[in-house]
């Protein structure tokens, strides 16, 4: 997504849509196969809400990519995790699905931004698709979930010693955060 509301269409042999209780153990596995923590009931509670996303193949309807998000806050959507197969990465299928993400929040009137917490090296996919970004802790929206995302106080260092973590938002058009 660009600032202006061009979001991207994902690659013409893939679809997103809402992951279905079916997706459940392809959606885990993918975020697994990505080192991502993803809590099983957290998958299946967000499945349920509508907020967790798969990107299909076309050709042998599997599973190629997955995208759960959460709410915060009731104007909140903050992308939690979001992986492709090894296979299919570089074809655009994460940027489509956080895209997707992007539309689930426009099309939510409660929802004013639509938020992420990534590391420093997916910077550039994040700004790609008009997130502005900022160092994660850093003026901290209450309704992003907590005045300290990095865990310590120290804007952008987690206290585990990982790398530099950021945050960036979208908000919507017409429905800018007082």
């Amino acid at each position: 997504m660009t600032v202006d509301g061009n979001l991207p269409d994902p690659p013409a042999d893939v679809t997103v849509e809402p992951a279905a209780p079916d997706d459940r153990l392809d959606v885990l596995r993918i975020l697994d196969a990505a080192m991502l923590e993803t809590d099983a009931d957290a998958v299946d509670d967000r499945t349920a809400a509508g907020d967790a996303l798969v990107a299909r193949s076309a050709r042998t309807d599997g599973v190629v990519g997955a995208l759960v998000a959460v709410r915060p806050a009731p104007d909140r959507l903050r992308v939690d995790a979001v992986a492709v197969r090894r296979a299919r990465r570089g074809r655009g299928i994460g940027s489509a699905l956080v895209a997707a993400a992007v539309d689930l929040g426009e099309s939510d009137p409660a929802v004013e931004a639509v938020t992420a917490t990534f590391d420093a090296d997916l910077r550039a996919f994040y700004e790609d698709l008009g997130f502005a970004v900022r160092p994660a802790g850093a003026a901290s929206d209450p309704a992003d979930g907590g005045a300290d995302d990095a865990g310590d106080g120290r804007a952008g260092a987690p206290a585990d010693g990982s790398p530099e973590r950021l945050e960036g938002r979208v908000s919507v058009p017409g429905r800018e955060p007082p």
